[in-house]
């Protein structure tokens, strides 16, 4: 996977949650967007301070979260 150099992790903003580019936008919040059908052209609009290429790191973002495996550490 190549460096996504746009999601940042700062446990002062958003509490924590995977942000673009250390602004109060999270990947959660882009990728909801497009999944609830929104275009990459309204999430720009809505965001006007995005930039195309933060949509596409959010997205590779999301899909390398989504193959992480959980492994247990025992309980229940």
């Amino acid at each position: 996977m190549k460096q996504l150099t746009r999601i940042t992790l700062n446990p002062e903003v958003m509490g924590g949650k995977p942000c673009i580019r250390g602004m109060r936008v999270t990947v959660g919040t882009i990728v909801g967007l497009l999944a609830a059908g929104h275009s990459v052209s309204d999430v720009l609009t809505a965001y006007p301070y995005l930039e195309e290429e933060d949509i596409r790191e959010a997205l590779a973002y999301a899909a390398w979260r989504a193959e992480e495996i959980e492994v247990s550490l025992g309980g229940a």
